[in-house]
């Protein structure tokens, strides 16, 4: 028998929840934006569920560091060891672990860690290894792997056999990054040791040249650095700073924020080249993500340079939560 599941997505200024009824029944989707106080966030999604209660909480945690299992219980040692992550994922991990905190007040249940890391350790030393010396322990690890999983997991409903092909998936959202699966499992990755890495996005630069960064590193303590490469950068600092969001910047029609666009759209074609290139083509590619899944106009300015490539192209919408409660009966299954 299966048993209720919460799902939660805690972010620095927000909360997503999903609530599943046990035995495939149904499910309740709480979004709470703007948010300045988490335990205040916390007693409204309390009130939403009314007598709805959760057997089991899956948490989505940005970063498990070098963890390769997908889920796992959270206790006061694995508490201890994401804490010691924080610094990887700034963004993303104090808010996750303070909603861990604040849900065990109030839910006394098993609580989950769903790792967004863990789907890429089927990657091999070829795509992880940095070319820096390996006592350093830096590698790379990979992000959106609950967006990916949910991917993989849906893949051969729409292609077949064809899904366990190179299949290059595009997670677009205020953090992009994307990924080859072959076999339905991670083979290569474009974000690097920390979401900031990779592909330009909202706020996030993407790669950078190293010499930018010590140049940086000599101008701004690290605390104003850190501000700067996760709030300053990516589509915000492209357009002059009109937006960080894509669909604001679609309706801005000024040159800065068109600048910002083909910039964006012309790192993602590199990234899909690349890949490509590694793996010695694709069978398609699959968008998701909020940019991904909701604007035609900028997969048409991707995908048209890349016709050659002979793409079969898919919209495949994202379900993070979903992907967390099928870890959540994992557990429960044991």
């Amino acid at each position: 028998m299966s048993k209720s599941v919460l799902a939660v997505n805690f972010g620095s200024s927000s909360l997503k929840a999903s609530f599943f009824e046990p035995d495939g029944g149904g499910r309740k989707d709480f979004r709470y934006e703007g948010i300045t106080n988490h335990r205040e966030a916390i007693d409204h999604l309390l009130f939403d569920l009314g007598d709805n209660r959760p057997d089991i909480i899956g948490h989505r945690i940005v970063h498990g560091g070098d963890i390769e299992d997908q889920w796992g219980v959270i206790d006061d040692e694995e508490h201890n060891r994401l804490l010691s992550l924080v610094h990887l994922a700034p963004l993303h991990m104090r808010a996750n672990l303070l909603g861990y905190v604040l849900c065990k007040e109030v839910f006394n249940v098993p609580h989950i860690a769903c790792y967004d890391t863990a789907f890429h350790a089927t990657m091999s030393d070829l795509a992880t290894r940095l070319p820096i010396p390996e006592w350093l322990d830096i590698k790379k690890y990979g992000f959106h792997g609950l967006s990916y999983a949910h991917i993989a997991h849906k893949l051969p409903h729409y292609l077949g056999h064809a899904a366990y092909k190179n299949i290059i998936v595009a997670h677009l959202g205020s953090g992009s990054s994307l990924c080859m699966l072959k076999g339905l499992k991670s083979v290569e990755t474009t974000m690097g040791y920390t979401p900031a890495g990779g592909v330009c996005m909202g706020t996030r630069p993407g790669d950078l040249d190293p010499g930018v960064i010590l140049e940086l590193a000599m101008r701004y303590n690290t605390n104003e650095l850190s501000d700067l490469v996760y709030n300053q950068c990516g589509l915000l600092a492209l357009s002059g700073g009109e937006s960080a969001d894509m669909r604001e910047l679609i309706l801005a029609e000024t040159p800065a924020a068109d600048f910002a666009i083909n910039y964006y759209c012309r790192e993602i074609q590199g990234a899909i080249g690349s890949l490509a290139a590694k793996w010695c083509g694709a069978e398609a590619i699959v968008f998701t993500g909020g940019i991904g899944e909701n604007s035609k106009a900028i997969r048409d300015l991707i995908m048209r340079p890349l016709d050659f490539l002979e793409l079969e192209e898919l919209v495949i919408p994202t379900n993070e939560e979903e992907t967390i409660r099928r870890y959540c009966d994992e557990y429960n299954s044991q």
